[in-house]
């Protein structure tokens, strides 16, 4: 394959993968649990689908290079929260390393559980790892959706697109 990547011996490129990937809009989702010292951790991730409605299940990808990735990967239960676009600044928050994403800024409260919501995201589904998979320079992790917290707002979604955030436009007509 030449025309705009390149295929190898051993494969696709990292950086024609990588490239492919940022002109694909995702949603975007930020996840928090507490670590095994109880405190909070959490990141932001693009890697988030629904897999199955019986039982409620999704998958998501957390990255090994992401400083709360062993807590989140030990975690028995975590929260992924799905964001809209008036989230962005929580989205940015939680990307970014080195910043206290559990300071003043940030609202949050632990549920009774233990694990840290995010009041001002609109949906919040606790979710019970059942499996994680390590793929590359991440591990997959699949998990049953055993609580919902929702606001019932229906806000403009977050996405993310070619290392940005954007918002959707009007639905495109079904016929």
């Amino acid at each position: 394959m030449t025309a705009t990547g390149t295929v190898t011996q051993t494969g696709l490129l990292a950086s024609a993968f990588r490239d492919a990937f940022r002109h694909h809009p995702t949603g975007v989702a930020v996840v928090t649990a507490r670590d095994g010292a109880g405190g909070p951790v959490g990141l932001t991730a693009s890697s988030v689908a629904s897999v199955s409605l019986t039982p409620p299940a999704l998958v998501l990808s957390i990255s090994h290079r992401a400083s709360a990735a062993a807590a989140l990967l030990a975690a028995d239960a975590f929260l992924v929260h799905l964001l809209e676009a008036r989230n962005v600044d929580l989205a940015r928050r939680f990307a970014t390393s080195g910043t206290d994403r559990f300071g003043p800024a940030t609202r949050w409260t632990p549920l009774a559980t233990g694990e840290p919501w995010l009041p001002e995201a609109p949906t919040a589904l606790r979710c019970r790892p059942l499996s994680r998979t390590p793929v590359g320079d991440a591990t997959v992790v699949t998990a049953e959706v055993v609580g919902v917290r929702s606001s019932g707002r229906a806000g403009t979604p977050l996405v993310h697109h070619d290392r940005g955030y954007h918002v959707l436009g009007p639905a495109l007509p079904t016929s």
